[in-house]
């Protein structure tokens, strides 16, 4: 019996290693690129559905904050006071919590700056060698001073690096509720010559300071039943993953500060004036361009003095995932209404005077316009007011974002390169409230879900703003130079943002480009649209994963599209189809009507008489490991023109070449595949028949141009 044994595993060893030649023999595994995602693919379950929407048992945690925040404009400093109220809405026992500490990469000992590569260059500008070389280490990171239950008593707590674990006295059971409190402060940081997505800027002719202040609180980090505890490290690049709660927040800062934050405002008597308050209701009522509620000239009267009181400002912020504030003496401010489908959302802009006549010109209605066209094709914008801060940066939270943009001609005045960039970060940061802040994504794992979709809506708030807007980001040819480098230097999109080495293309570009490649080319601006808002819809105030999104847009158009995730998102695969081959016919008909098709081998596609049905035999090769639609092109005698496009299924038996024949009662002469650049194709030198030749001085001119 054991011979035997031995004599079938033989048997089986055997012809598992002819089948593994097999597969193997060019080189590369040959599995059919059409097969499903049934292994890269969660199973589906009872909290998420096979068709990507949440299951009947879906749940997630609620985190709510009561703070009180005090900036110290003298010592560039925060003191928070803090109240977490930790709701388990999970079927799971918890024996402990997990807080972001996100001050903490800036701490004198964080590890951050270890793990990255550097060499000395050169040439370094004065405010790159200040950061790379201070002085003394800049120590911003979290104090934490007190971490007590909700009666005062000490609560066992462990720090690691960003992180903080809460031992909780005993397990909080399922659909329990813990509070507890942590006091902190921090320096904080100048983002302009130490970096960062928030801190203040500094203006050494008068002597004042912007702040735009996020990631200024311990948080909690997300529980689910995907990742359990959602609790890498923050290294600095990969953002964020938090649940929704409800957040009282007060704020102490200087007397003479104006500010905007997260939240309704509750107190406004006690921080504006009348006359402000007047121009707030004229706000309210105007929806055609903003009005001005504290001028220019006003802001530069009180950036020349510096009180010594204080003023707090009272918000209260329900249903949000995160927090965040700006603040000046130098703060301009203005506001107006948009009206999404009959209800009033207030767009509004803080800028010093630095950043004007561009911000005053642009902001506010590049804010109003992200409202509207992310409204149209997800949901209705939920909040009451979207903010556009002047910050220098471009960085994201609920209801507020922080924005470059400064004049930067002679005469105080813009340039085109200036305003686009400016409007397109403005509509890329405000779109962000709707991914992630609302299709709450895991930032920290999957990059794209925030970045790429936000991204793709961009471009269609850019067209809305600007009809000739200059999209960099997106469209199908802007995307060839980075997917045909290195392939050594591309990682797939499905990886975590900290281990890619081009981050923008990763992350932005290619998924922005797969979309618009989805809507524009494959599956069409109907199905698209319908399948990416129900997607939104579905997950908003969620906590959406990749297959939910995968399978909500194949669930909600009845298109197949496993083979498309698979290739522009799980491999580092290049689009290349060509013209391999055009063969002529010439039929001629038989006494019994039968009919014969005979090869035309003359050269080129002319034929050698006229015809009154003309017969192409095309074959099309794919060098490129992609799988897509083969857009042809084909250019008549009489110079019209006729455009048809074969399915990716195509390439369904063969994924190298396959043969399509054409016919016409026009002679054909020329064809070209991808006329119009829509599917990304990395080499346009085989896309078209008879093959054109570049001269001496075409490579001058594409050099020229270059």
């Amino acid at each position: 019996m054991k011979k035997n044994i031995l004599f079938v595993f033989s048997i089986f060893f055997a012809i598992a290693t002819v089948f593994a030649q097999q597969i193997t023999k060019e080189g590369h595994t040959n599995q059919n690129k059409f097969r499903q995602l049934k292994q890269e693919l969660p199973t589906p379950n009872s909290q998420r559905t096979a068709s990507g929407a949440p299951g009947i048992k879906y749940t997630q945690q609620k985190v709510d904050y009561t703070m009180d925040i005090v900036l110290n404009d003298d010592k560039q400093s925060i003191t928070g006071n803090e109240t977490i109220t930790y709701h388990n809405n999970s079927t799971d026992e918890l024996t402990y919590l997990w807080v972001q500490l996100d001050q903490n990469m800036r701490a004198a000992d964080s590890k951050t700056p270890d793990i990255a590569p550097t060499k000395i260059r050169k040439k370094l500008p004065k405010r790159f060698y200040d950061r790379a070389f201070p002085e003394k280490p800049f120590d911003g990171g979290f104090k934490i001073t007190n971490v007590t239950n909700a009666d005062g008593t000490k609560l066992s707590h462990t720090i690691n690096q960003t992180m903080m674990r809460i031992n909780l006295p005993q397990p909080l059971a399922s659909g329990d509720t813990f509070k507890f409190n942590i006091n902190w402060w921090y320096y904080i940081n100048n983002h302009r010559t130490q970096g960062g997505r928030s801190g203040y800027e500094h203006f050494p002719e008068d002597n004042n300071n912007n702040y735009v202040i996020a990631q200024f609180y311990p948080r909690l980090c997300v529980y689910d039943n995907v990742e359990g505890w959602q609790n890498d490290q923050f290294w600095g690049r990969s953002e964020f993953a938090l649940e929704f709660g409800d957040f009282n927040v007060n704020i102490t800062v200087p007397a003479d500060h104006m500010l905007g934050a997260t939240g309704v405002l509750l107190n406004k008597k006690d921080v504006f004036s009348k006359t402000e308050l007047k121009r707030i209701e004229t706000a309210r009522k105007t929806f055609d361009k903003p009005v001005i509620i504290r001028t220019q000239k006003e802001a530069e009267k009180i950036e020349q003095g510096r009180s010594k009181k204080t003023k707090t400002w009272k918000f209260k912020a329900t249903n949000v995932r995160d927090y965040a504030f700006a603040t000046s003496r130098k703060f301009i401010f203005d506001a107006m209404a948009v009206d999404i489908n009959g209800k009033t959302v207030m767009a509004e802009s803080l800028y010093s005077k630095e950043a004007n006549p561009l911000y005053g010109d642009h902001s506010t209605r590049a804010v109003a316009q992200t409202l509207k066209t992310y409204s149209r094709y997800t949901f209705d914008y939920p909040y009451h007011k979207a903010i556009s801060v002047d910050g220098q940066m471009g960085m994201e939270y609920p209801q507020i974002c922080f924005n470059p943009g400064r004049p930067d001609l002679a005469d105080g005045g813009y340039s085109d390169r200036v305003k686009y960039r400016m409007v397109k970060v403005t509509i890329h940061e405000v779109g962000h409230n709707f991914f992630p802040m609302i299709v709450n994504s895991d930032e920290r794992q999957w990059t794209w879900m925030d970045e790429g979709l936000n991204s793709y809506m961009e471009m269609l708030a850019e067209l809305d703003y600007d009809k000739d807007f200059p999209i960099t980001r997106g469209y199908p040819k802007n995307i060839v130079k980075y997917m045909s480098g290195d392939q050594a230097r591309i990682a797939p999109i499905m990886s975590k943002g900290d281990n890619v080495y081009s981050f923008g293309n990763n992350a932005y570009g290619k998924p922005a480009t797969a979309l618009w490649i989805l809507r524009e080319t494959i599956m069409g601006k109907e199905l698209f649209d319908h399948a990416f808002a129900t997607y939104s819809k579905r997950w908003k105030f969620k906590h959406p994963t990749p297959a939910d999104f995968f399978r909500s847009m194949e669930d909600a158009s009845a298109m197949d599209l496993d083979w498309f995730w698979r290739g522009w998102f799980y491999s580092t695969d290049v689009t290349d189809i060509g013209v391999k081959e055009v063969k002529k016919f010439y039929t001629t008909t038989n006494e019994d009507d039968s009919v014969n098709f005979t090869e035309d081998t003359s050269n080129g596609l002319g034929f050698t008489k006229k015809q009154s049905k003309y017969h192409y035999e095309i074959t099309y090769n794919k060098p490129g490991g992609l799988v897509m639609p083969i857009i042809v092109e084909f250019t008549y005698k009489d110079g019209t023109k006729e455009k048809k496009t074969y399915p990716a299924q195509i390439w369904r038996y063969n994924d190298k070449e396959v043969t399509k024949v054409f016919s016409s009662s026009k002679e054909v002469q020329n064809i070209t595949i991808d006329p119009d650049l829509e599917t990304a194709d990395v080499d346009t030198s085989n896309n078209s028949w008879p093959k054109k030749t570049t001269t001496k001085f075409d490579k001058f001119k594409n050099k020229v141009k270059g």
